[in-house]
């Protein structure tokens, strides 16, 4: 069982922002991030949750710990509709993010992944780590 927290994180929205992962795998642990000069909050959940299952093996069964309900329902609730009607949401929009969603949902038909809501700013070591590679990248500076 891998375990992953996530989160993103950005400077004004839209402005800069940043993602953070770390990954659990047994006794290992890795940590990742990036950023990006004009971005949003939820494109940033998106892109960490990318970054960490991109770290994964296909056919990894993992618990993916995140902040972010917009992640969590959109994985597993809009983006079967989206998808049925042609990424187009219910107020007949195109769907915002559309590229990160169909990344993530490449990565997500090869894993096994459970798609845990943790509060974010909650003393969680994980999430509290994440949150700080997040805000390292948002502020254009390297995390520590």
């Amino acid at each position: 069982m891998i375990t992953i927290f996530t989160d993103g994180a950005s400077k004004g929205n839209p402005g800069p922002g940043g993602w953070g992962a770390v990954v659990i795998d047994g006794d290992k642990v890795f940590e990742s991030g990036g950023g990006e000069k004009d971005t949003t909050n939820n494109r940033m959940e998106i892109a960490a949750a990318i970054g960490g299952l991109g770290k994964t093996e296909n056919g990894s069964d993992i618990t993916l710990y995140t902040d972010s309900s917009y992640l969590i329902n959109g994985i597993t609730k809009w983006i079967l509709g989206w998808k049925r009607n042609g990424w187009i949401t219910k107020t007949k929009q195109e769907v915002l993010n559309r590229d990160l969603w169909e990344k993530l949902d490449d990565l997500v038909k090869w894993r096994k992944v459970k798609w845990q809501y943790v509060g974010g700013h909650v003393g969680i070591r994980g999430n509290e780590r994440c949150d700080e590679i997040a805000t390292a990248f948002a502020d254009r500076r390297k995390p520590k």
